[in-house]
């Protein structure tokens, strides 16, 4: 008898870390990668491993998120199968969701409706290919109450993540920390140790009996991470799986265990040109494990002009739908449907969002533009940083960043 298994994904999350970005949309909700939202890529994940009950846990200006995921996500009620935004309900009280942990505490109904053998929770905002169904099958064998997702990165780097402790056998795990300066490395790798990923795996009792102690604890901060893995490492009942052994159809040596979590500015753009190489280190044209989304009616990107200085030309790049670059060079840029790059203007190493538009003879580097901005003829963007900080959101390694429809002044 097939087992039942209910995702949730948490989409909460205010993502203070990616402003302007997320001023008036959640975190999950930002546009990634052209065409895509980020949470299209863990619903592609569960949707690709044949998970097709899914809950999205919302709350903080969820809007466009609840929108994308109402347009794009429809699976066939005749099978039983949705994907549906799931807001903040009051359920137990006036209040908003407390943390991740209280999050699901309050929407039990959900769980006690579909009544599953093992619940998935997965978060809402990282960019990765992961077959879920390998984890939940590598839980069920080891009889734990939950499994968490852990990928191997250098020891050195401890202070930047929640870390995974395990015992001799390398599988149980023995502590859940938060970012600590002093780690021993894994039993089978000194020099690594495990990261956690955000994704758990839970048989259904432990999770409900976990998140209903936490809410009685006044003193918790109701967060899975924080509270319920570690409640759950204390009774020895904690296993990790290591995301290498995941083995993704169609995956290239290149890409193979690509993760990344795109909580800041740099890392946000860092992921961007990680998907325009020859070779890309993540590889967005897998078509064995597609990452399914909803990108509008757009025509065909068009390049135009082709004489003397004045070429529509478009190099390492990523040009969606509806794009037309116009006697300009576009070198190493992402660029979303219906952005216009007029004549003479040149855009590099760069991020464009929806209906950017980019008059004649522009300059823009290292540069992220929100949706719907236009920048005006014979402006310069990320080549005086000091004059841009004045007026922009400039991140730490120089990342040039302008809200949604801000206004461009020269």
């Amino acid at each position: 008898m097939a087992v039942k298994v209910l995702a949730i994904v948490l989409a909460g999350g205010e993502g203070k870390r990616l402003m302007p970005l997320t001023a008036d949309r959640a975190k999950p909700g930002v546009p990634f990668g052209g065409i895509y939202r980020m949470i299209d890529f863990v619903l592609s994940n569960l949707a690709n491993g044949g998970y097709l009950k899914i809950v999205v846990l919302t709350q903080y200006k969820s809007h466009s998120l609840d929108r994308h995921i109402t347009k794009t996500w429809r699976m066939s009620t005749l099978l039983g199968n949705y994907v549906t935004p799931v807001p903040a309900q009051q359920r137990l009280g006036p209040r908003w969701f407390a943390g991740s942990a209280d999050a699901i505490y309050q929407s039990l109904n959900l769980i006690n409706d579909e009544s599953p053998d093992y619940v998935i929770v997965f978060g809402a905002d990282h960019i990765y290919r992961m077959d879920p169904k390998q984890m939940v099958n590598d839980h069920i064998a080891s009889g734990a109450s939950v499994t968490v997702a852990g990928i191997r990165q250098p020891k050195s780097m401890s202070d930047q993540f929640g870390v995974i402790d395990v015992g001799p056998d390398g599988k149980r795990i023995s502590a859940f920390r938060e970012k600590p300066v002093d780690v021993e490395g894994l039993p089978d790798s000194p020099d690594e140790i495990y990261a956690s990923m955000g994704n758990y795996v839970f048989t259904t009792r432990a999770l409900c009996e976990a998140v209903s102690q936490d809410a009685q604890n006044p003193d918790s901060k109701h967060d899975m991470g924080g509270n319920i893995i570690p409640m759950l490492v204390e009774r020895g009942e904690a296993n990790v799986y290591d995301f290498r052994d995941n083995d993704v159809p169609g995956s290239t040596e290149r890409d193979r265990g690509y993760w990344r979590d795109v909580g800041t500015l740099d890392s946000f753009y860092d992921a961007h040109m990680d998907l325009i190489a020859t070779l890309p280190v993540f590889n967005l044209y897998n078509m064995e494990w597609p990452i399914f989304t909803n990108y509008g009616s757009w025509p065909p990107a068009k390049f135009v002009h082709g004489y003397d200085d004045r070429q529509g030309r478009a190099i390492e790049s990523m040009i969606s739908p509806g794009v037309v670059v116009s006697g300009s060079l576009v070198e190493r840029c992402v660029m979303s449907p219906n952005v216009r790059v007029n004549s003479w203007s040149h855009v590099e190493n760069s991020v464009l969002m929806e209906g950017v538009q980019v008059g004649r003879r522009a300059v823009i580097r290292n540069a992220i533009i929100d949706k719907n901005v236009v920048i005006p003829e014979g402006a310069q963007i990320g080549v005086d940083l000091d004059r841009d900080r004045k007026r922009y959101t400039v991140s730490d390694s120089g990342i040039v960043v302008i809200g949604k429809g801000q206004t461009v002044e020269l």
